[in-house]
């Protein structure tokens, strides 16, 4: 028994640290809103732990990873909350700011909730988890069995999840809408598991130490939350362009990073360290949409951003401990 707990208890870890970061870390959800963060469980987490195990199934690298998270972003926000057709959602005008009026669409918003969902509810929490088992990275966690349970907790979640948000927004995307919302997801499946990372280059690649991939994951995922803080200021369009400027460097810098020998676990957590620091600090600049405000929702986000801290700290830590033995291997 102790022996199956300790096999699965990545994979346990993975299901409730994606909320956490996706919901409480991000301020989206106050500390005494803990009931509400359990139903965002079987979607979040089970949605991580299928990406996670899917692409560790198929011997795939962190670009499907990647790409099955942004399907698992549209997902969320197309079929399940429907946020992305919704004008109203939660009471907020989201869609007027780079309003497309020909698909009925925000593309601020747009751009912004799928890679919060991408970024963070999904690699930043499967990285962390993969960081603290470093001989366990990229082996799947699950069988056959816990894999269909995972996919059915997913399944469970997106159905919880969706009607409570129909209950109470009784709003239902168009059918063209629906229609390509399921197109969208459909290609991201399909590109995820054709697409493949360029080989590593055989010749030394000048690598960034950790320490600077992290300050550059850092700087770039703050200015990117940042951004939305200005929104009443700042012309939605011009932030989408500054969005896709940031898109485009991050990808390059990584890319190229990554094909270099050198690279290795510690980069991967520095990437993904960055940006769970981010969200540490902007937890305490964002309302939340549950729970109390004032006091109460500061002494949370203060919780929430020292669990992050020494979470990222023990993770460190193994990290370097996971080299040094495979260098005395050596």
């Amino acid at each position: 028994m102790l022996n199956f707990l300790k096999r699965i208890a990545p994979a346990i870890g993975l299901v409730f640290l994606s909320p956490m970061i996706g919901e409480f870390l991000l301020g989206n959800l106050a500390i005494d809103a803990l009931l509400d963060g359990l139903f965002a469980v079987p979607l979040y987490g089970g949605g991580a732990l299928l990406i996670r195990e899917v692409t560790r199934h198929a011997k795939r690298s962190w670009i499907t990873m990647i790409l099955l998270g942004l399907a698992y972003a549209v997902v969320e926000e197309g079929l399940v909350t429907q946020s992305l057709f919704n004008p109203s959602f939660v009471g907020l005008n989201l869609l007027d700011i780079a309003y497309i009026p020909s698909i009925g669409m925000g593309a601020w918003w747009t751009l912004y909730v799928l890679t919060l969902h991408t970024v963070w509810s999904t690699s930043v929490a499967i990285a962390l988890i993969e960081a603290l088992v470093p001989y366990r990275r990229t082996t799947p966690w699950l069988g056959k069995f816990g894999l269909a349970l995972t996919t059915l907790l997913f399944l469970f979640g997106a159905a919880i999840i969706g009607f409570g948000i129909y209950t109470q927004e009784g709003f239902l995307a168009s059918p063209p809408q629906l229609i390509g919302t399921v197109i969208a997801i459909v290609v991201l499946i399909a590109l995820a598991f054709s697409v493949r990372l360029p080989q590593r280059s055989q010749v030394t690649r000048k690598t960034p130490r950790p320490r600077t991939v992290g300050l550059v994951s850092l700087l770039s995922s703050s200015l990117f939350m940042a951004l939305s803080l200005v929104i009443d200021i700042v012309p939605g369009w011009a932030i989408v362009g500054i969005y896709l400027a940031l898109y485009a460097l991050i990808i390059k810098f990584v890319s190229r990073w990554s094909r270099s020998k050198r690279w290795g676990d510690a980069h991967r957590l520095a990437l993904a360290g960055g940006a769970l620091l981010t969200y540490a600090w902007y937890g305490f600049p964002q309302p939340p949409t549950a729970g109390s405000k004032g006091t109460v929702d500061l002494i949370g986000n203060g919780i929430f951003a020292m669990g992050a801290i020494v979470l990222l700290a023990i993770a460190n830590r193994t990290v370097r401990q996971s080299n040094f033995e495979k260098r005395l291997e050596e």
